[in-house]
């Protein structure tokens, strides 16, 4: 059962990380969708509706999204939808339905480090940082690896490069929570792989994405676009694809084996590979 005490809405961010830290069981409040997942007691429940972290702003190098932002705002974007290929769009696009995605916030997403996290896939692929009341800003995938503990994420922030993404899920159905989820985006010459749902938080296969560089650099992938093509790039490809798989670990629930799981990687990924190359052959 999930349980609130009190519920305030800080003026500042200094006294949303003062009441944050004040005590234990207080907690901040994002969209609230996923907290109903577990049982909890909250002392303070923290809203940040008053702090204008609720808007996608575009600057000269970079694209904001704030903490407060829902998904719906993210699907529908304009710049979004016209940026990287579409991939944020893309990926929140079949999160459960229109109602949730307008409740649910990116802040809440990224910060509880969800798993199951279809954003925080795509985001992790366009080599995204958050900012932070206490740590500052950090890249994604630090903040990821770090240890848990209490702060107030304010922002998402994606480099405004010429990256193209593309990103694959797998699904028992349109609306339903990822068997697993997978991006692959280009970034001049480099390359990032990212596989998420595994069950675990989504996270970087960095070796694979490095030899995925060299081949394109290489020109081993020129001839890479139809899906079954026997011949002396697939090799390479499947190179890059077996790397993945090794190097990133998969577990096993409900949804899906280890093994099923590390099987649809090689297949998202594939995909992924595909569309990012048909993109840049346009």
């Amino acid at each position: 059962m999930l349980t609130i005490r009190d519920i305030v809405q800080p003026e500042t961010l200094t006294e949303a990380y003062q009441i944050l830290t004040k005590q234990r069981t207080n907690t901040v409040l994002g969209g609230c969708a996923f907290l109903r997942l577990g049982s909890k007691r909250i002392g303070i429940g923290i809203d940040l509706a008053k702090l204008n972290l609720d808007q996608i702003t575009e600057e000269d190098d970079t694209i904001k999204l704030g903490a407060m932002t829902t998904l719906r705002q993210i699907e529908t974007h304009p710049l979004l939808n016209e940026s990287f290929g579409g991939v944020l769009p893309k990926a929140v696009s079949n999160i459960i339905g229109v109602q949730f995605r307008n409740g649910v916030t990116i802040g809440g997403s990224v910060y509880s480090k969800y798993g199951f996290s279809d954003p925080i896939t795509a985001l992790l692929a366009l080599n995204a940082k958050v900012d932070l009341v206490k740590a500052g800003r950090l890249p994604l995938g630090e903040f990821l690896a770090r240890p848990r503990e209490k702060d107030v994420l304010t922002h998402v922030i994606i480099p405004k490069e010429e990256q193209i993404a593309s990103y694959q899920s797998l699904r028992i159905s349109a609306s339903d929570y990822p068997i697993l989820t997978a991006a692959v985006a280009k970034n001049g010459e480099d390359w990032r792989i990212v596989v998420g749902a595994r069950p675990q938080v989504a996270e970087l296969a960095g070796k694979a994405s490095e030899q995925l560089a060299q081949a394109y650099a290489h020109a081993k992938l020129d001839s890479f676009m139809v899906a079954g093509e026997k011949n002396e790039v697939n090799e390479v490809v499947e190179g890059i694809l077996e790397q993945m798989s090794q190097e990133l670990s998969f577990g096993s629930n409900a949804r899906g084996s280890a093994t099923y799981r590390q099987g649809i990687a090689k297949v998202l990924v594939r995909r992924g590979i595909q569309e990012v190359l048909a993109w840049i052959s346009k």
